[in-house]
Formats: C-alpha cells, structure tokens, sequence
C-alpha cells in the first residue's frame, strides 16, 4: 500500500526528474517507510512505500525483475498473492521476496498483460518493458486505487493522487465542463476518464493500458460486471450458503495478506458488525474502532452509534477503542481536509473519514470497513423508490438519485460553462449496457462499477491513506460482488435492503444490530448551514478568486447566501447546495489557485 509516480517522454528527452521528485514528495504521507525511484532515458519512477507485506527491504520499491529487466510501481495489494506465488514457483520462476509487489513482476512473465486478470485485490500499477520499450498501466476492477494521468503530447505523467501530478507542474488546470456537469448531479462523483480538471485524467476501473515511446497506446478493459440470473436459479437457502461462503473468503483473504495487526472501524451498522463476527473467532486480540461527534443542542439525531458499537465489541470481546469528536474539531480539521482531498468531494463523513484516519493510524497500519455493503447488496433507500417508479429507466433513475436537474444546474453555472445534459447521457448509455437482466439489476450494476469509485471508494483510499492507513473493504471482493450481482434484485431488497447480509448475521451478530434502523455517519457540525460553517462559506463565494473564475452565477449564489437553510436549499441525499459550491471553490483555491487552505 504506497503512491508512485512517474513520466514517459515520447520526443526522445530524457525524463524531468525534478518534477517527478515533487510529485513523489507529495505523495509522502501515503507511504512514510521507504521512498524509491528509478529512471532510464525517457522513463523516471518515484515511489513511496507503507509496509505491510514482506517489511524487508526486499520488496522496497521500485522493483525490477532480474530476470526480464522489466521495472514496477505498485499501489495497493494483492488477496491472493501467497496463491499465485506458488503457481509461479512450481512452473519455475524463481523469487528474492516474500511479499506481493515481486508476483506482478513474475506473474507479467509469465502471462504477459492478461497477468491483471489472474489478480485479486486493490491495486494500481506502472510497469515498464524494456524488451520492447512499453510502459504498462493498470488499474483494479472496483477503481479501489487510483492513478491519474497528465499528457501534453510531449510526456505522460501518472501518480496516485491529482495533487501529486500538479505538484509536478505544467498541467492543464482549466475546468471541464462536462465533469463539471456531472460533480453537481452525482453527488461530486465525476466517472472515470474525466475530472474537473481538463488536464488530468483517471484510468477507468478494470482497464489496463499500455503506451509506447512514439505515443502509440491500446486501452483494454479486463473484466466486466454480468447482472444476470444463473440456471438454474439457485433456491433460498442456496444463496444463503454461497454468500455465507463468499463472505468468508474474503474476509480471511483481507486479513491474512498482511504481515501486520490488521483491525476493524466498528461502525456500530450491520456491515461492519458483521466484519468483526466473521473475524472474532480466528483473530487474537482484534482492534476495533468507533468514533462519534457532539450533539448540537436541539438536534433529535444522535451524533454517535456507540450504543450498538459497544454491543459489537462487549460481545466479541475485541480491544475496543472509541473517539469523541468536538463539533469545534470538525470545523478546525476542515481547511486540512480540504487540503487532503484528491478530488473535491461534498459529503460530510469525508472530514470524519479524516479525523478518524489520523487516529487509528497511530495504532496500526490496516484496517477492514464494511464500505461497499450497501451498493452490493441494495441498502440505500433509492434502491426501491426507483424500483417502485414506472418510465423509462433514466427518468426512473434521475427522480431519486440525480441532486438537481439540468435546468438548475444551468442558473447556477455561468454560461461560458454550460453543456448539454450530459449526466443524463452518460446514466443512460451505462444503464443501457447488456448484461443486466433488470432496471434495478441495470442500476446496482452502474452504481458498483462507476459510482461507487468516486463515492465512497475515493474518499476511504484518500483519507486514509493521507495517513498512512491502509483501509481494506471485503465486500468488494470480486467474487462477492459477481454472486451479489447474480440474485434476484427483489431478494436482496427484503427486509428493507441487504436480506442476504442480514439472513447469514442471525445467531453470529446480535439481533439488535441486524434489526436497527439504517443509520448514516452524522456530523453535526456541517449538518447546519449557519454560525462558522455558514461565515466560512460566505467569505469562499464571495471572494475576489471566486469572483474572478467566473463559474457561478451570482444571482444564484446569492439566492443561496440569502436563505442558507430553506427546505429546496438541500440535496436529498448530500445536504446543503451552498456547501456544494463553496467545497469546489475551496478545492480549486488551494490545490489550483496555490491558496492555503
């Protein structure tokens, strides 16, 4: 689990090792324990590495194979790496580590790029191929670890985070209106390739590509997502059996690829309940974790779950650790995460997700989060509303996911800016895409493989990782997932959402957990639009560089300012629209503008 970086050169310079050396220091936090770099003509690596599998030396990075000469950066982990080492092993290749950065090296010996296939787990990689001078890019199928792109025809630069490759100057930095369009629609998720930014993009999720000197590329996807029924359908108790075993799988696999403690964050909900049920009786002494904030006075939602986590962790007996946030804390750490964040990203837990990262990261170095539950399996309430709809199933979907229409997004973006209902476009082609038996199996298909990635997959990669926390999430294991997509939509909406968690939960967890009402992370602090919050986001909107850009239209900001907590004022499910435009120009200040935070 580490950062890399990097650039190819295509005119026949040598590579800029000035500027990967800063995006290699920016991408420092991510990797504390061993920095590397490695260059030759016109290709340079840096790399910055959290150990966690094989601690030696021997699996530091970059790593070149003695025997091809080919040369790896590597992001993430690989599940079954102890598997494939041995299939390697036996047909002859010969290793100097124990961990599973060298399995890439050895397994694209021996099985060339579709190698990506045969893998397991979070992982973004560069390899590059002397023997026919290529470099290699590749991505996980869930989008889990991030790698970003930078090309001005003259080089590629790549790095896992967007602030890295700007550190590393000379990138296109004005807006892309089209992800623009889709950051305010789908709750500031912007789909692979694109981000709000025109010169950076993002490898798409299950996809490998691979360039030449002289430019050339062939973009390839390796894996797709069926959400059909098998034959014959499996009964009841079948699928229970196959997700009790899936489940378990993964689980295992997520904590035994570490050579360090590996801990749980205990929510307190069903998915990570489950986690530490799962774990309780094969882990010696288990870490888990909970964190909760200050109720504002007058406000009817508790602002913590400790009641069930506290349940969770008496019953298995785990070493439970708990954190109290101040809502002063929350508004501190703010202009910090702001900093943190690789993509500007609206919802509230992210500031959660960070707090909570800087703490358990002081104990250990790996974490399990039941993250990805819910859109595998059919938790959010959408899921039936939609299904309850009739119309077309992009008018299905919009009603209860999309944060406001095309016609509001126009009165708020200033028209220089203004495109198409391109959002609309891109849900409809995707829900469009054969291998979906139903409009709901189309959906959690769309959310699983694209949403997903941007929310909430990026903010538990980013924050953490900000850290130097490794945060691992089981129920996006691929053959989970598959088996998930396998059932029948219906089956898994029973009892309000997850039925196939819940039915296999029964006698492991207690009933109290499985049967509470879904709870989502609240942060009180950011939940109202008023004292410090509001003030904070009025100087943002109304500054000289918000001004300057140009990208709202000030009637429109100004409607907002004037009624900050009016009902329409609100997103369904990501608050405050006031906070949505004030978090993007808090964003493009600091990581754009160079302002501090």
């Amino acid at each position: 689990m580490c950062g890399f970086c990097g650039e190819l050169r295509f005119d026949d310079l040598a590579a800029d090792l000035a500027a990967v050396a800063r995006m290699s220091a920016a991408l420092a936090p991510r990797g504390p324990d061993h920095a590397g770099h490695w260059d030759a003509g016109p290709l340079a690596f840096g790399h910055r590495r959290l150990s966690i599998i094989d601690l030696s030396a021997a699996s530091d990075q970059p790593m070149r194979d003695a025997d091809t000469g080919c040369v790896l950066v590597f992001n993430g982990v690989l599940y079954n790496y102890r598997e494939l080492r041995a299939e390697l092993l036996a047909a002859g290749q010969r290793f100097a580590s124990q961990g599973d950065t060298e399995v890439i090296l050895k397994a694209y010996a021996a099985w060339g790029v579709d190698c990506v296939r045969r893998f397991e787990g979070m992982f973004a990689f560069a390899l590059w191929d002397p023997r026919d001078a290529s470099l290699l890019l590749a991505r996980d199928r869930f989008g889990m670890k991030p790698l970003y792109l930078a090309e001005d025809g003259r080089r590629l630069r790549f790095a896992s985070s967007l602030p890295a490759l700007l550190a590393g100057g000379g990138v296109n930095t004005a807006i892309d209106p089209i992800a623009l369009h889709h950051l305010f629609t789908l709750h500031a998720v912007v789909p692979a390739p694109r981000t709000i930014l025109q010169g950076v993009r993002k490898l798409e999720p299950a996809h490998t590509l691979r360039l030449r000197r002289d430019g050339s590329r062939r973009l390839q996807p390796y894996w797709s997502l069926q959400a059909q029924r098998p034959s014959p359908v499996p009964s009841e108790a079948e699928w229970l059996q196959r997700t009790r075993a899936a489940l378990r799988s993964a689980v295992d696999s997520h904590v035994h690829a570490a050579d360090v403690p590996v801990g749980v964050l205990l929510s307190g909900g069903l998915d990570s309940s489950l986690l530490v049920g799962l774990l309780a009786d094969h882990v010696h002494d288990l870490r888990t974790y909970s964190i909760g904030f200050e109720s504002l006075g007058g406000d009817t939602e508790k602002a913590d779950e400790f009641e069930y986590s506290d349940l969770v962790a008496q019953a298995f007996g785990t070493r439970h650790h708990k954190l109290s946030i101040p809502n002063s804390a929350v508004l501190q750490r703010l202009p910090q995460t702001i900093a943190r964040m690789t993509e500007p990203m609206f919802s509230h837990d992210v500031v959660a997700f960070d707090l909570l990262a800087e703490w358990v990261g002081r104990d250990v170095k790996a974490v399990l989060a039941g993250q990805g539950a819910d859109e595998v399996f059919g938790g959010y309430f959408w899921y039936p509303n939609m299904q309850a709809e009739t119309g077309l199933p992009l008018q299905r979907f919009a009603r209860h996911y999309f944060d406001r229409s095309h016609a509001e997004w126009l009165q708020m973006i200033a028209p220089e800016f203004h495109v198409p209902d391109m959002t609309s476009v891109l849900v409809e082609q995707a829900l469009a895409r054969p291998g979906a038996d139903t409009f709901l199996d189309q959906v959690l298909r769309f959310d699983v493989t694209t949403l997903i990635v941007d929310d909430p997959v990026k903010r538990v990669d980013n924050l953490p990782m900000a850290h130097a926390l490794e945060l691992r999430v089981p129920f996006l294991d691929r053959a989970l997932v598959e088996l998930a997509a396998s059932m029948p939509p219906e089956f898994k909406l029973r009892e309000g959402g997850k039925f196939p968690l819940k039915a296999v939960s029964r006698g492991l967890i207690p009933d109290t957990v499985i049967d509470r009402p879904k709870g989502y992370f609240p942060v009180p602090a950011l939940k109202h639009v008023r004292g410090p919050f509001l003030q904070r986001m009025r100087e943002l909107l109304d500054s000289a560089a918000c001004r300057n850009r140009g990208l709202y239209q000030r009637s429109f900001v100004d409607k907002l300012l004037a009624a900050p907590e009016a009902p329409e004022h609100f997103t369904r499910i990501n608050g405050s629209k006031l906070w949505h435009l004030a978090l993007l120009e808090w964003w493009l200040q600091v990581h754009v503008d160079g302002a501090p935070a």
